[in-house]
């Protein structure tokens, strides 16, 4: 570390602020105050000064609209009420309740209704069955084709929303599993899929675990959607499109991907060093929102109890990069530990965040309000 460089520890930090700790850490995870290991004492952390002092003074200077909506967009404050999710001193909080706990014993019929405010889910009928080659293609067109003919939100009491997002739920898991099943939604998973017991409980966690996780970009789209007036259908299939992508639901393949190459390979501390000296960062490890590590990521390995050879890449990845894995990681080792293909970790992913999407959805139509950002105009070159 450079000496003369002013680092300041934690209480001189947060006096400076005027914030606490957890908040400082906060800052620290969204890259806008450094922070090094103090070598005096590795378990405490030293933080730049002069971060500080440039945060203060950004924040105390008048800011015009853009400015504020431009910081807000990528990483910043909420720009949403919600009630649902929050991830908050390190921990994922579903409404009152922290996640991890609430996975111990809840299903995805039990945390759906949890995040929808209702008593118990609606039974509902089998869907008909979707022709397609793949899970994800027949996701979009089972919604698609509910979205092409379902009412509007607008105007709608919840009370009327909840068996529509209880249908659409049901038959979103099984377009994924391309059967006509029935029954608690990680049991289908588990015939579709040939699960043992311990396994197909895992599949329960895991799909609690993901179920929602505050604004993020497919939930943000949705909640879009859903301002304008459109069904809760036509809203899950913006969020889907936006789950779609490479840096969202995707995530999930690159970072099997890579789990299987780290296994395959001589040692997995080349493949970690091959990745970051192509300028990439490692699938599945880090996440901006958790400080100490995504709490999804760790409960899930914690009862996957994986295989040495993961344990020996997910312990490289730490040694080599300082930060734990994530939820994306942890569905790979699931999956890899199941025996399953390595993109059934995107289906896991999909039908989990199907229920916060269609909670996010309900909110968003209780609010009224339309979404509709201003655009910062730039005179093209």
């Amino acid at each position: 570390m450079n000496i003369s460089y002013p680092w300041i520890d934690r209480d001189a930090a947060t006096g400076r602020l005027g914030v606490k700790p957890a908040t400082l850490y906060a800052y620290v995870s969204r890259d806008l105050i450094r922070s090094v290991a103090d070598p005096d004492d590795p378990r405490r952390s030293l933080y730049s000064k002069l971060d500080i002092d440039r945060f203060i003074d950004r924040r105390n200077r008048p800011r015009g609209r853009a400015e504020i909506a431009a910081g807000a967009i990528s990483w910043g404050e909420p720009v949403l009420e919600s009630g649902i999710s929050t991830v908050r001193d390190g921990r994922l909080i579903f409404r009152d309740q922290d996640a991890c706990t609430l996975a111990e014993t809840c299903s995805l019929e039990d945390i759906a209704a949890h995040h929808w405010r209702a008593e118990t889910l609606p039974s509902t009928k089998l869907s008909d069955l979707i022709d397609a080659d793949t899970p994800r293609a027949r996701a979009f067109l089972y919604l698609s084709k509910i979205a092409g003919a379902a009412p509007p939100s607008l105007g709608r009491a919840r009370a009327a929303l909840v068996p529509e997002a209880a249908i659409l739920l049901s038959g979103f898991a099984n377009a994924l599993l391309g059967q006509r099943l029935d029954g608690p939604i990680h049991t289908r998973i588990g015939r579709a899929w040939s699960l043992s017991d311990r396994h197909t409980d895992l599949i329960r966690r895991a799909l609690v675990l993901i179920s929602d996780h505050e604004l993020n970009a497919s939930t943000f789209a949705v909640r879009v959607a859903t301002s304008t007036g459109a069904s809760l259908a036509a809203s899950s299939l913006a969020g889907l499109a936006a789950l779609s992508g490479p840096l969202h639901g995707n995530a999930t393949l690159e970072a099997a991907e890579f789990l299987h190459a780290a296994i395959a390979a001589p040692t997995s501390e080349a493949v970690i060093e091959d990745t970051l000296s192509k300028g990439r960062l490692v699938p599945g490890i880090g996440h901006p929102l958790y400080l100490d590590g995504d709490t999804r990521g760790r409960a899930l390995l914690a009862a996957l109890k994986p295989q040495a050879k993961v344990m020996a890449v997910l312990a490289a990845c730490e040694r080599m990069i300082g930060k734990r894995p994530n939820v994306d990681l942890a569905l790979a080792a699931l999956s890899l530990e199941l025996g399953l293909a390595r993109h059934v970790s995107f289906s896991i992913f999909a039908i989990g965040r199907m229920s916060g999407w269609l909670a996010h959805a309900m909110e968003q139509a209780e609010s009224g309000q339309l979404i509709r950002p201003r655009a910062v105009f730039r005179t093209p070159e």
